[in-house]
């Protein structure tokens, strides 16, 4: 069941002795089957006290006080009517969020070396899929084509706050000359399973490499230019 929820402010009733909480709550409650129920929602020290429910269409109380309370509420024209354009905006956010959710969407992958510590192998890579829709995914790693069980930890489907998911799974081994390391990535946004290949000069590496080739090259033109200028001098 899908929750879209907004609370009424918060109040304290405060004695010497002890305090009171109460609360109170508008609720958007959906299911994927677009079955929509509105309700308001009334709390004191934690127990539901009064409540209003779309598919009643009045309030409602649970104690002899709130009962008479909830009476009044509901005979009253302008709490009804209120209530009535409160589920038709819930009616609203059901239809944009279910046409947010009925599209699948793809994962954003990414292959980062680890920091080891205390590991007998030389070397770790974490798959990280950011950003996708819905929860269920799965990541394999192969090394050479071969799938790998040993020495691999996944975290579950971590969600993002914003519909979305993402997962990392890691893999420790020792490297080898010539090995083909790939994280196989399967959802329901890809048409078949998708294949990244580790490369060990990505990333900071490849950085690495650029910086000193251009130290090179830079060293190199002040050598010409210096040599140029030497022959250039009278003796």
């Amino acid at each position: 069941m899908f929750v879209l929820q907004s609370f009424l402010p918060l109040f304290l009733l405060i004695s010497t002795t002890k305090a009171f909480y109460a609360h109170g709550a508008m609720k958007c409650q959906f299911t994927s089957s677009r079955d929509l129920v509105y309700l308001e929602q009334i709390y004191f020290n934690k127990v539901l006290m009064v409540q209003y429910n779309s598919t009643v269409g009045k309030y409602e109380g649970y104690t002899k006080k709130t009962m008479d309370f909830a009476d009044g509420l509901s005979k009253s024209k302008h709490f009804l009517e209120q209530a009535v354009k409160n589920r038709e905006s819930c009616q609203a956010h059901m239809d944009l969020v279910s046409d947010l959710l009925s599209h699948p969407v793809k994962p954003s992958v990414r292959l980062t070396p680890v920091e080891r510590q205390g590991s007998s192998h030389q070397a770790m890579l974490a798959c990280s899929a950011y950003n996708f829709y819905p929860k269920q995914i799965k990541l394999t790693w192969l090394r050479n084509g071969e799938k790998v069980i040993n020495d691999v930890t996944s975290t579950e489907e971590l969600p993002n706050g914003n519909w979305h998911y993402q997962i990392h799974s890691y893999l420790e081994y020792t490297p080898s000359t010539g090995e083909e390391i790939t994280c196989m990535v399967e959802h329901a946004s890809l048409k078949e399973p998708k294949h990244y290949n580790w490369e060990p000069t990505s990333g900071g590496q490849r950085n690495k490499i650029a910086v000193g080739t251009s130290a090179l090259i830079f060293g190199f033109l002040v050598f010409i230019a210096g040599l140029i200028f030497y022959k250039r001098t009278p003796a």
